[in-house]
Parts: structure tokens; sequence; C-alpha cells
């Protein structure tokens, strides 16, 4: 991406690095730990994510394994997954929860390429809006006479070519993650 325009760059470098964590907690079949970067549990009056309570791993690749450093946290971890929109029920066997990931129905998969095709669009919208913004600020630059016409069209072209590539990007993102939902 070009940087002629850093500060557009970044809004867009934040909506795209949201929608690629977004993604991450779509579980495709097997085990990530970032399914859990939503799930917190009350640590002392404070309500603190999993992976910062306890040592989150995967095994193998159905499986997350969390051992917390304080055995206390061991059912209040249970009971906010148990809360979550997971969907998994966790084993525990007093050391350690393990969350196993079943394989998932042809239906689920499709379910969860709509979902990937929903948050890439929100995602394109979200470009778009920033765009929409950036391009009313210089228009207005012009009608104060700050910029000239030729200087509004070549910068209308630049932003646009920064918002192709960012779309093009999304696309991408969106086309690994269903490839990852589809595998077998």
């Amino acid at each position: 991406m070009r940087n002629d325009y850093p500060e557009i760059t970044e809004k867009i470098n934040k909506a795209v690095n949201f929608y690629i964590d977004d993604l991450g907690s779509i579980r495709a079949g097997r085990a990530s730990t970032t399914v859990l970067n939503k799930i917190s549990v009350d640590y002392y009056g404070t309500m603190t994510p999993v992976s910062q309570v306890a040592a989150v791993s995967t095994p193998d690749a159905r499986t997350i394994a969390i051992q917390p450093w304080d055995a206390t946290l061991i059912k209040e971890i249970e009971k906010a997954i148990l809360a979550s929109e997971l969907g998994i029920n966790p084993q525990n066997d007093g050391k350690i929860i393990r969350l196993s990931f079943p394989q998932l129905t042809e239906d689920r998969r499709k379910e969860l390429t709509k979902t990937v095709a929903k948050k890439s669009e929100d995602c394109k919208v979200v470009v778009r809006g920033i765009r929409r913004d950036e391009i009313e600020k210089y228009k207005a630059m012009k009608k104060k006479s700050e910029i000239t016409e030729d200087d509004l069209k070549n910068i209308e072209k630049d932003i646009q070519d920064i918002i192709d590539a960012s779309i093009k990007e999304i696309d991408a993102i969106a086309d690994k993650k269903n490839k990852e939902i589809m595998e077998i």
C-alpha cells in the first residue's frame, strides 16, 4: 500500500486488523487458540482474558489445552467457556481444561463461509466509508481553494488505488479463511 496518505492507511489497517481478529474467532474445524480471545474470567475482581491467566496450547489439531497458573481459576474458566458462544463442552481433569473440536459437517462449513462473506463485506463497507470521508475532506479543501481541481482528481485516484488494494487484501484473507473452513 502507498504511504502518501498515512492517516488513510492507518485507518484502513485498523479495520483490516479488526477483521482478521474477528475471523480468528470463527472455528474452522481445527483447534485455534484465537477462539479464546474474547473469553474473559473474573480474576481478583478484574475481567481478564483466559490467555493472561493460563497457558493455552494446541497439543493436536483438534484440541486446545488450558492450564491455569492459579488452580482456583479452573472452575471460573470452565464457566466462562460454557457461557461463551463456542458451543464446546470443556473437559476438566482438575489441572487442565481440554476443548475438543469435532469435525465440521458440510452444512456447518457452508454456514461458516456465509459468515466469512458477511464479515468480509462489513469490512469493505468500513473501508469504503473511510474513502468517502477522506475524499470529502479534500473536496472541502478544493472548495476553500486550498487545492486545485487537478490536485483533487489526482488525490481521488490515489485514494481509490489504496482502497482497491485494501479490498483485494480483504478478499484474499476471506479466500484463505474459506479454504481453511472447507478443508476436510
